[in-house]
């Protein structure tokens, strides 16, 4: 059954997950839905939890050996460890913009070093990879991801923390006078972004934090990006990793250039 991911490649599990999470995100939608507080200022809706107990429901079914880290629930299934499969799963990503009826939002599945998936639940867009391909399904219908820069649209994630400031901002790079010169500032909060970038919606995307290559936010987007060949690094030109700051992903090595100068800058 394709619903429950049983007989699929680890791309159509992927896939599967994240079409699961994205009915119940559609579903949900305008309702009054109970939130769960999380501190600073964040918090879970209904649409979250349910959401990710759906992507759970397939992930359980098509690969019950597999290790679970979801955003809301923590850590699943078998123990995490350095030869395990984990999935990770952010079941509603701009859980903000959902609150107040932006639909702005994305729902995250990948597997770790392999197959990811990103939906858009209002789009009726899926992007995913296995890791080597990358495309957009739509209405059923597979079309290859093609990065590109003409756009020159740079969406840029403002929100906190800023554990690069003072030596990097995401808002001092608005501000650059190289950047007004090239690109075009888009600010959003969710990594819906990223698959934009993957697609040639944009040029660029830039975020500040630490170690990004395994975060249920930003694991799937990353993947996608990769897979369609945009140039990828943190904030500092490093490779993502353990020892990395943040993230910058490009369509391509100019644009990716340009972005580094300011940033050291």
């Amino acid at each position: 059954m394709i619903e429950s991911g049983q007989g699929l490649d680890d791309a159509g599990v992927a896939t599967a997950a994240a079409r699961a999470g994205a009915d119940v995100v559609r579903a949900l939608y305008g309702q009054r839905l109970t939130r769960v507080d999380k501190g600073a200022g964040d918090f879970a809706t209904a649409a979250d939890l349910d959401a990710e107990e759906a992507i759970l429901g397939v992930l359980r079914a098509a690969r019950p050996g597999d290790a679970v880290l979801g955003e809301e629930g923590g850590q699943r299934g078998a123990a995490a460890s350095a030869s395990t499969r984990q999935w990770l799963v952010d079941p509603l990503c701009g859980t903000l913009n959902y609150a107040v009826g932006n639909m702005l939002v994305a729902v995250n599945v990948a597997l770790r070093g392999g197959a990811a998936a990103v939906a858009d639940p209002f789009a009726g867009e899926v992007f995913g990879t296995d890791g080597t391909r990358a495309w957009v399904r739509r209405d059923d219908r597979d079309t290859p991801l093609a990065p590109t820069a003409a756009t020159r649209l740079v969406d840029v994630n403002l929100d906190p923390p800023f554990p690069s400031a003072p030596g990097f901002r995401a808002v001092d790079l608005l501000a650059h006078p190289g950047f007004v010169e090239s690109f075009r500032p888009r600010v959003v909060s969710t990594t819906l972004a990223l698959a934009w970038v993957a697609a040639g919606r944009r040029a660029a995307y830039v975020t500040d934090g630490g170690d990004l290559s395994g975060s249920v936010h930003f694991a799937a987007g990353i993947a996608l990006c990769r897979a369609a060949g945009c140039v990828v690094s943190g904030v500092d030109g490093a490779p993502l990793g353990p020892a990395g700051r943040g993230l910058v992903a490009a369509a391509d090595a100019d644009t990716h250039r340009q972005l580094m100068a300011m940033i050291r800058g």
